[in-house]
């Protein structure tokens, strides 16, 4: 009876922690698919500091990272928004997720199909398959024209544990099949073609050595993306880590790793509307790093060199523009470990990043479908920080930090690209997308996680984000909100037969541009375009409840109940995500 209203008062409180944020408006929900292994929030900036990632050798082969599609709980992603997602749903081990098959409805049309299967060959080599189907008919009583959307994967992979190493090879299909909605300036009819697809295949491979002699790891990446007005995009990259890591140094027992990292890659973007923008990068960095460290506490000393070929071209107007240059970025961090409750860490930083199509497509889907890529440079950012682990309960990082950028990538709403007096247009002519816009600046930075364990079976969870940009030409960052932040938790209960997962997530107001458009009253038979500067996207908050019961070692049912609070947010200009929304369905293990 005891335990009974112990249960009862946790569910109580992980259910009344989540309803603090009950003005959160955020919807995201979506299926954890990466086949790497991955690290926790909490720890990001680990270092080489920390040499138990291959040694001693026969720890590391005796227990392989396995990289399975596991974990992938019951969950409905599918947005109207541009949020991603994050997955908040409740997890089984890890053998019990291995091999199954989950199918799920809900309101708003939902279907979810999702399955993964796997087994062990000879040689201790592994092989498996993996399927998602997601499906909605979007917000039909919102607006008069289509927002369904339908998206799916496939994948196969392929894992490989040998004497010296172990290998990890996938490929990944995935759909996208939706539409330009989003239409707040025109009143067009119900039956407009306003659809957008995009498919992308990608292949990666992985090769990790137990050793730290040398060699330490290879990881080879491709991407090949198309849409439904023949943009075409092709990435490959390839990353190689030299190391030699626990030389015994004559001081004090100070040991010494040292690193090399070698990154090469290429982005080549062709797009046929409009400007016919097309791209072609290749960048090369080399990233050498001298750690010292004493039991927690350490320096790490290290640069990055990069070298980039950018040409970008534009066929309507014949413009080429084609660069050469050569940067050197800092690289260091230095941690004072006082005790595992306190850690100081002081450290600055810097590089460059390829904004791809595909990378885009994954943080604002509503672009049109021609864009101007450029690499987004970072000279510095300064960073300080306090991070500790108090009696393994909670685990605790918080950091400031100041940096100086260029080309920062951020999405301005586009006007009518045709004036004609019609509502009989292209499907992303209704001031109803997005460019990629850059600017010089700096940027402020305020970010800290935590996570508690009061008990063995319950974790609790909050992370914020505060981000000020200081821009050279654009007086606003538009889209992108000043603070985001979520609290949230997970909880089993009945011998963890039952889970049970809570989420709730905020952001602050974002400021964009958009447009008023009127008929003409000098021009017949012509639009005319005004555009506010300033506007703004109301702040978002949204709350996110699950469970899944084990009835049978075999057979599992779930329910998921997402954006609890039924409001239509956006979170682009005229881009409402579904209200409150319920799924439920049942799971087979075998």
């Amino acid at each position: 009876m005891n335990l009974r209203i112990q249960n009862i008062f946790l569910l109580g409180m992980l259910v009344s922690s989540t309803a603090v944020f009950s003005q959160i408006k955020e919807e995201k929900l979506i299926l954890d698919r990466k086949r790497e292994p991955e690290v926790k929030k909490i720890e990001k900036k680990k270092t080489s500091v920390e040499a138990e990632k291959n040694y001693p050798p026969e720890a590391k082969s005796a227990n392989p990272v396995e990289y399975n599609i596991t974990d992938v709980p019951a969950a409905s992603d599918f947005k109207t928004s541009v949020i991603q997602g994050e997955d908040i749903s409740p997890k089984f081990d890890a053998d019990y997720q291995n091999n199954y098959f989950q199918i799920g409805m809900g309101n708003f049309g939902k279907i979810l199909a999702d399955g993964n299967i796997s087994t062990m060959l000879e040689n201790d080599i592994q092989v498996g398959a993996d399927l998602h189907f997601l499906s909605t008919k979007g917000l039909p009583k919102e607006y008069d024209w289509t927002s369904k959307q339908n998206t799916g994967n496939l994948g196969l992979y392929l894992n490989s544990y040998g004497d010296k190493g172990k290998i990890n090879v996938n490929a990944d299909y995935g759909l996208n099949d939706y539409n330009y909605y989003g239409i707040y300036a025109l009143k067009p009819s119900s039956d407009i073609n306003i659809n957008q697809k995009t498919n992308r295949f990608k292949v990666n491979g992985y090769y990790d050595f137990y050793s730290n002699e040398i060699l330490n790891d290879v990881r080879i990446k491709s991407s090949f993306l198309g849409d439904n007005f023949d943009a075409k995009e092709t990435q490959a990259e390839i990353l190689l880590n030299l190391s030699k890591h626990g030389v015994e140094l004559p001081v004090d027992d100070v040991m010494f790793n040292a690193d090399l990292g070698v990154n090469l890659e290429t982005l080549r973007s062709e797009f046929s509307l409009l400007n016919e923008n097309s791209s072609n990068f290749f960048n090369a960095t080399i990233s050498p790093k001298m750690t010292f460290f004493k039991g927690k506490s350490y320096l790490m000393i290290g640069s990055d060199f990069s070298f980039m070929n950018a040409k970008n071209s534009n066929r309507i107007l014949d413009d080429q523009v084609q660069n050469n240059k050569t940067y050197w970025f800092p690289k260091a961090e230095l941690q004072f470990a006082a005790t595992d409750e306190f850690k100081f860490y002081a450290g600055v930083e810097g590089g460059l990043k390829l904004n791809s199509y595909a990378t885009m497509l994954e943080e604002n889907p509503y672009l049109v479908s021609d864009q101007e890529l450029r690499a987004t440079e970072t000279k510095y950012k300064g960073y300080v920080g306090l991070r500790g682990d108090i009696d393994q309960v909670i685990k605790y990082d918080v950091s400031a930090g100041y940096g100086k950028m260029n080309d920062i990538m951020f999405f301005k709403a586009n006007d009518l690209f045709d004036g004609a007096f019609t509502l009989n247009r292209s499907p992303y002519d209704y001031a109803n997308t997005f460019s990629a816009v850059y600017d010089n600046g700096t940027v402020s930075e305020v970010k800290g996680s935590i996570q508690y364990f009061p008990l063995a079976n319950l974790v609790l969870e909050g992370e914020m984000y505060f981000a000020k940009y200081d821009l050279d030409n654009y007086e606003h960052i538009y889209n992108k909100p000043l603070v985001k932040a979520s609290l949230g938790g997970k909880y089993s209960l009945f011998d963890k037969k039952l889970h049970l997962g809570a989420k709730a997530i905020f952001g602050s107001d974002l400021t964009t541009n958009s447009f008023e458009i009127t008929e003409s009253g000098t021009t017949p038979n012509f639009f005319i375009s005004t555009e506010n500067k300033d506007d703004k996207v109301g702040g978002f908050a949204d709350l996110n409840l699950s469970a899944e019961y084990k009835v049978h070692k075999n057979f599992s049912i779930f329910a998921l109940g997402n954006n609890l609070l039924n409001t239509n947010y956006q979170t682009f200009k005229g881009y409402k995500v579904l209200g409150a929304q319920f799924l439920g369905g049942v799971k087979i293990s075998f």
